[in-house]
């Protein structure tokens, strides 16, 4: 049983060799443990910094392009080099090391493919009450939209079987943290969240530079997911008021046509909702035609999940210099 521990970086020089010592070299059950760097195009000396603390391997990308890519390289590469067990952390030390084992465990047990770390939200002094507020709300819009139960979707310590590192996918270019969980909602892949520790806050989030951006963004990648994934529920959720306000136009028209006035046409309202109905109707079917499309896109990810399980099967990642 082979544990990579993947760790995707952004100039990460001063606080990365203290990340990498304090992650395990043994544990129950896990015969190999090798860490894995992503430099995601650090302009500082990130690289170097990863192998002289101890790190298995680095993977450089020539340029600065952002969380999401950088974890999807690194799972890419933890796939290539025969992990069993991927578990993603970040290169500042936010999270504490020795909690990997609280991670691993479930999956080891056949608990969970995907096991999320929940940070003490609470209990984070550098948290704003505002910041805590988004934190758990975040993680209850992420948990319907989902059907999941995890106490702190934005969280990045994580592991992942491999076989549920083959079938994720991150279309997002911002963050990754969010869509693998709702993908997992959506494709029922088992779950699950544990209490783990969290150090000193050693740097400002590089991700979370202003609130409404963070939310903005969160929103959108929910949004743009559950379209993706569930596209009839959504654009039926979309024509619901629409198809609404039409109807209640109708019956109000009905109502003084029959009880109040029947000499007067209401040509206004009349018009208000045959245009809100058709709208609400054409929602409809736009998520009938996405629907259908749904069912092509799933069998193009069966054959990309056989594709990637033949890819991976036996192969080996070459060692950085």
């Amino acid at each position: 049983m082979k544990l990579v521990i993947q760790i995707p970086c952004f100039n990460e020089e001063a606080t990365l060799p203290e990340t990498i010592r304090a992650l395990p070299r043994r544990l129950e059950g896990i015969d190999r443990i090798e860490i894995l760097v992503v430099d995601d195009g650090s302009t500082d000396q990130t690289a170097r910094a990863a192998l002289a603390a101890g790190a298995d391997r680095v993977v450089r990308l020539p340029s600065h392009q952002g969380l999401a890519k950088a974890f999807l390289v690194g799972m890419e590469a933890s796939l290539a080099a025969g992990a069993d067990i991927i578990v993603n952390t970040d290169g500042d030390n936010q999270y504490c090391g020795a909690d990997v084992a609280k991670l691993v465990a479930p999956v080891l047990e056949g608990k969970a493919e995907i096991v999320v770390g929940a940070r003490p939200i609470d209990q984070i002094r550098h948290f704003s009450p505002a910041k805590r507020l988004l934190e758990k709300l975040g993680s209850w819009v992420v948990g319907v939209v989902s059907g999941t139960d995890i106490a702190d979707a934005p969280s990045g310590f994580r592991a992942f079987s491999r076989r549920a590192a083959l079938q994720l996918s991150v279309f997002s270019d911002y963050t990754y943290t969010l869509e693998t969980i709702i993908q997992a909602g959506l494709k029922n892949i088992p779950i699950l969240s544990v209490p783990i520790r969290t150090n000193e806050c050693r740097r400002p989030s590089r991700l979370v530079r202003s609130i409404p951006s963070y939310v903005w963004r969160s929103v959108l990648t929910i949004a743009r997911i559950f379209m993706v994934y569930r596209p009839l529920k959504f654009f039926c959720l979309l024509a619901a008021p629409p198809l609404a306000a039409g109807a209640a136009l109708v019956l109000r028209w009905l109502y003084l046509f029959l009880y109040v006035d029947p000499t007067r046409s209401r040509a206004p309202s009349l018009i208000a909702a045959a245009i809100l109905l058709v709208l609400g109707f054409q929602l409809v079917a736009v998520g009938l035609v996405a629907d259908l499309a749904g069912v092509n896109r799933q069998l193009l990810e069966e054959i990309r999940l056989r594709l990637r399980e033949q890819r991976f099967g036996h192969a080996n990642l070459e060692r950085s210099p």
